[in-house]
């Protein structure tokens, strides 16, 4: 194993175990309120915390943006524009927290109006909202700081701190449920003290970094014009091309419902293997980040050119390996998300769909680490339009033909789509 795989895995492996605490949070959660005596306990976590996975997705940037142009001013060793870039980051994080707790009852009430739950679904998910919507600030000044200690080749801290707030609430919301006997509350409560436990515990780990570099701290450059615009025109990028994302996900979710409750419990369950694909190959774009931001910044060419062909590589193995359980393991997987017969049976008419969720999204996975880290974001944002046209074209022209088949291979192409897009692009990366 050479110098460029052991930095990739260096940076990789504390992003995927990051990651892989995120599903672990949503089951205990789920099985803390399963057993408070109603379901509507459950819809009310799903569809509170399906409207924060939305606002906070949409705010994503704040992570993306920041992990490219930290690793691109660190290549550099242009150490006043590291800070600045952070400093940036804070300030629109802190600005765009604060307009969502002024306008919470409005974000609220008009996300319900859309989604429409049963009247009691609706009110523990208002509670949950109003107590989970003070978490805000915590989690967005967490993805600037955990875009910057990307950017800064440090992909530990991320992870410990991903660690610490998951426990912590896992074990708050337990107390809080069953000892205070809190119920719904006790979960959201928990919740937000876990971000705050997450914020604690991600500045104990910035200080030692800011105690060497505060001395590079300039009001002027932080402040400055050009470089405002910049950060405002990069994110804007991220920004729109995550709302496509959400789209063409949430999308996905609504066309499997319209086909009855069969086909949508069959698609909630194979989009799991994506979201497991996606939370390994996540961590091998997280890599890219950095080390390809680092690379352009300090204009190594040949580091550049070398690190995308080893995550390619890697991206490559981990695509045949993911294809491979797929194949050997999907069945025993599903047997164990649900027992239903009816519902097992019908997910072996789509379980070939899966087979290829690696290969046909490997290549979107590692070029969003690169076009992040090169902040080549217009990149992105062309690729994950490209991809949503294709996903809609295919949907209308195949469903009607060939119902969930047409559903699903529409979803596969517009990972193939943005896959292929990035690819054909790849040469502007080095000029933008």
């Amino acid at each position: 194993m050479n110098i460029r795989d052991k930095q990739i895995l260096h940076l990789a492996l504390p992003s995927i175990v990051s990651n892989i605490t995120v599903p672990l949070l949503g089951l205990v959660d789920v099985a803390i309120t399963g057993h408070l005596g109603s379901a509507a306990y459950i819809g009310a976590i799903a569809v509170g915390g399906m409207l924060f996975n939305i606002i906070y997705w949409m705010f994503a940037f704040l992570r993306m943006g920041t992990s490219g142009m930290t690793a691109q001013a660190l290549g550099a060793r242009d150490m006043t524009e590291v800070v600045a870039v952070m400093q940036r980051a804070l300030l629109v994080a802190i600005v765009i927290s604060g307009v969502m707790l002024c306008l919470q009852a409005p974000i609220r009430d008009g996300a319900l109006s859309v989604i429409r739950p049963s009247a009691e679904v609706m009110a523990f998910t208002c509670t949950y909202f109003n107590i989970c919507i003070w978490g805000a600030p915590a989690a967005l000044t967490l993805f600037v700081l955990t875009g910057w200690f990307v950017g800064m080749q440090n992909s530990k801290a991320p992870m410990l701190v991903a660690i610490i707030q998951n426990v912590a609430n896992i074990v708050l919301s337990f107390v809080l449920v069953y000892v205070v006997d809190m119920k719904i509350e006790g979960v959201a409560w928990g919740t937000v003290l876990a971000q705050y436990i997450g914020l604690i515990s991600a500045l104990s780990l910035f200080i030692p970094y800011y105690l060497r570099i505060k001395k590079y701290y300039r009001k002027k450059v932080v402040l400055a014009k050009p470089a405002l615009m910049k950060f405002f025109s990069l994110n804007k990028d991220i920004f729109f091309r995550t709302c496509c994302l959400i789209l063409v996900h949430f999308f996905f979710i609504a066309a499997g419902a319209k086909q009855g409750d069969s086909e949508l419990a069959v698609n909630t369950m194979l989009m799991q293997l994506f979201t497991l694909y996606s939370y390994i190959m996540d961590g091998f774009a997280f890599a890219g980040e950095a080390m390809v931001g680092k690379a352009i910044g300090g204009k190594m060419r040949g580091i550049y050119d070398d690190t995308v062909c080893h995550l390619f590589r890697w991206g490559w193995g981990v695509a045949a390996l993911f294809t491979l359980a797929y194949l050997l393991l999907g069945k025993p997987f599903l047997s164990l998300l649900t027992d239903d017969a009816t519902v097992l049976a019908t997910a072996q008419l789509y379980q070939p769909w899966t087979l290829l969720f690696p290969l046909c999204g490997m290549a979107a996975f590692i070029w969003d680490g690169v076009y992040i880290g090169a902040t080549a974001t217009k990149g992105m944002l062309i690729s994950m339009a490209s991809g949503m046209v294709v996903f809609f074209l295919f949907y209308l022209v195949l469903m009607p033909l060939w119902g969930n088949h047409g559903l699903w291979l529409a979803f596969v192409a517009y990972l193939a789509t943005r896959g292929v897009s990035q690819t054909w692009m790849r040469h502007r990366i080095w000029r933008e």
